[in-house]
This record gives structure tokens, sequence and C-alpha cells, in this order.
């Protein structure tokens, strides 16, 4: 998947493995990570696959640095993976500890829904700024009509993070409730 999200971010314009961790870091990694490391490794990929060629550009007094394109066959490879028709619902850490949560005690676990919650909370407020981050890439590439898939993302993560956060304080209202239960009931 990040050798697909590379190629898309490479079919917007050239790009350094450097600005691509850039990218990530603004915009992609709130619902995507990825380290430098994996991002330079798949970069090796896909050049090896034929999707980018790379040009190494010479600085003045610092090391050269690579620039990479996408060809045309990483866009027909981008075009390709973007048809396929995939739903996935994926593994999900959080819920499986959620369904094994019962050998802790209330108080345990109310803690760890207030985690949630309190994480809920931070990352909805760190979304604030992806749009203006958004409305920036949108002034690089110049295509308003990309874009808006960009703000349809960032709508997504907006909303997954305050169903987490309406989820968390449901339970946290169900344990309280379990709390106070006579265990011979």
């Amino acid at each position: 998947m990040l050798k697909h999200g590379i190629l898309g971010l490479l079919n917007y314009r050239d790009m350094t493995g450097y600005e691509i961790r850039g990218v990530f870091r603004d915009s992609l990694n709130f619902f995507w990570q990825a380290q430098t490391s994996q991002i330079y490794r798949e970069l090796k990929d896909l050049k090896t696959r034929g999707w980018v060629t790379d040009v190494t550009v010479p600085q003045q007094g610092r090391p050269n640095k690579n620039v990479f394109s996408v060809t045309e066959a990483g866009r027909e490879e981008l075009r390709r993976w973007l048809r396929e028709e995939t739903f996935e619902l994926g593994n999900s850490p959080l819920l499986m500890r959620t369904f094994f949560r019962g050998e802790l005690s209330p108080e345990e676990n109310i803690r760890y829904f207030q985690g949630i919650r309190a994480f809920a909370l931070q990352a909805l407020e760190e979304m604030k700024q992806p749009p203006a981050i958004a409305a920036g890439y949108e002034k690089t590439i110049d295509d308003s009509r990309r874009a808006a898939y960009w703000g349809m993302t960032i709508e997504y993560g907006v909303m997954y993070l305050d169903m987490l956060r309406r989820w968390s304080e449901s339970c946290i209202k169900r344990l309280e409730g379990l709390q106070h239960e006579d265990p011979a009931d």
C-alpha cells in the first residue's frame, strides 16, 4: 500500500525522498504512517519495477539529492490499483484488546477508555491543521479536482476520530454502571 501512496504523490509532482516524507508527515500521516527508511526502501523497489526514475541533482556544500519521477508504467500501476474495489475492515488491535478486557477490573478499563478518549480529542485538535495543509498542496499542484479528494479524506479522519471519542465515552459510562452492580446478580 505504501508504494501506491508514493506513486500517488509522485503523480502530482517530482520529489525527493525527503520531500515525500514531509508530505506523509503533513497529510497522509493522519491515516497512514511511514518511516523514512520505509519510504526509501519502497522508492528503491519502485525504481526496480520501472515505476519511478530518479535524477541526481548536485548540491553545493551538501550531499547530492535524488529527485524521483513517476513513469508512465507507474501511472498505469497507480490507476490499476485505484480501480480495485476492495473494502476491507482490516485488523484492529484496539478491538481485539477491547474484546478481552473483561479479564481486567472496571477501574482499569475505565482508565483505558479514558486514554482512548484523550487520544481522540488530541487527534481531533490536530486535525484542524490538515485543511490548511491540503490547501497549500493544492496550490502546489494547481488542481482543485484532485484536492477535493484530500478534503474527503480529511473529513473521514475527523468523523472517525469523533466516533472513537463518542464510543470511548459510551464504554466509560457502561463500565461506571458495572462498578455499582453487585457481582452476585
